[in-house]
C-alpha cells in the first residue's frame, strides 16, 4: 500500500505534488477563514446593542469599556470613535471609523486569494502530469512492433489519474472561495450598518455635553448679574434712606 501510494504521486512528472499542496493550501485556509468568521455578526450585533444602549443614556467610559472587553473586531472600529471624541471635527471622527472599518473588511478577505489561486491553477497542474504522463508511456513503447490497446490503457489511465485530481482540487478551492467572499460582503454590509448607527448616537453625545456646559455658564453668569443687580440695589436702598 506505501509503495502504491508513492507510485501514485510520482504520476506526471511530479505534477502530482504540485496538486496535493495546493488541497493542503486550500484545506488550511479555509479552516483559517472558518475560525475568523466564526460568530462574527452575532459578537458584532451583541457588542453594538451593548454599546449603543449605554450612549443612549450617556454612559460613555461604560461603552468603551465594553469595547475594551469585547473580543469582536468590530470593538477597534468603535474604539477610533471614542479615541477621537471631542478632539477632532465631527466628520473627522466619521471618517477616522470607517478607515478602521475598512481595514477590519480587509482582514476578513486576507488570504481569499490563495483560494483562487489554487482554483484556477490545479486543473491546469493536472493536464500538464497528464500530457507528461502520455508522452512517457509513448516513449516507453518500441515503434517497431505492434501496439496492443493493452500495453497503453495503463499507462494513460495512471497519467489521468493527475487530471482528475487536479479538477478536484479546483472544485473545493472555487466553493471555498465563493462561500467566504459572500460571507465577507454580508460582514462588511452589517458592519456598515452597526457602525452608521454607532456613529449617530456617539456624534449627538457631543452637542448635548456642549450645550449643559453652555446653560450651567450661563446660569452662573445670570445668578451672579442677579446677585450683583441685588447687592446694588440693596445698596441704593440703604443710601436713599
Amino acid at each position: 500500500m506505501e509503495q502504491s501510494i508513492w507510485e501514485l504521486m510520482s504520476h506526471g512528472g511530479g505534477a502530482m505534488w504540485v496538486v496535493v499542496a495546493f488541497s493542503v493550501i486550500a484545506l488550511a485556509v479555509g479552516i483559517e477563514r472558518a475560525i475568523a468568521q466564526w460568530k462574527f455578526v452575532t459578537r458584532a450585533r451583541a457588542l453594538s446593542d451593548t454599546v449603543n444602549r449605554c450612549l443612549e443614556r450617556g454612559a460613555l467610559d461604560e461603552g468603551r469599556s465594553a469595547c475594551e472587553r469585547s473580543p469582536s473586531p468590530l470593538a477597534d472600529v468603535f474604539l477610533v470613535g471614542y479615541a477621537r471624541l471631542g478632539r477632532s471635527k465631527p466628520e473627522h471622527v466619521a471618517t477616522a471609523v470607517h478607515r478602521e472599518r475598512m481595514r477590519v473588511n480587509q482582514d476578513l478577505r486576507s488570504r481569499l486569494w490563495m483560494l483562487g489561486t489554487a482554483g484556477a491553477l490545479a486543473p491546469f497542474v493536472g493536464l500538464y502530469g497528464t500530457v507528461v504522463g502520455i508522452m512517457d508511456a509513448m516513449g516507453d513503447l518500441n515503434p517497431e512492433q505492434t501496439v496492443k490497446l493493452g500495453q497503453i490503457a495503463g499507462p494513460i489511465s495512471a497519467a489521468l489519474i493527475v487530471t482528475a485530481a487536479g479538477i478536484l482540487v479546483a472544485v473545493e478551492a472555487v466553493i471555498m472561495f465563493n462561500f467566504f467572499s459572500q460571507r465577507a460582503n454580508r460582514v462588511a454590509t452589517e458592519m456598515k450598518l452597526l457602525t452608521d448607527e454607532f456613529l449617530e448616537l456617539l456624534l449627538d453625545t457631543t452637542p448635548d455635553t456642549t450645550s449643559t456646559g453652555k446653560a450651567g455658564t450661563s446660569g452662573t453668569s445670570d445668578k451672579g448679574e442677579t446677585s450683583k443687580r441685588t447687592k446694588g440695589d440693596d445698596d441704593g436702598n440703604r443710601e436713599a434712606a
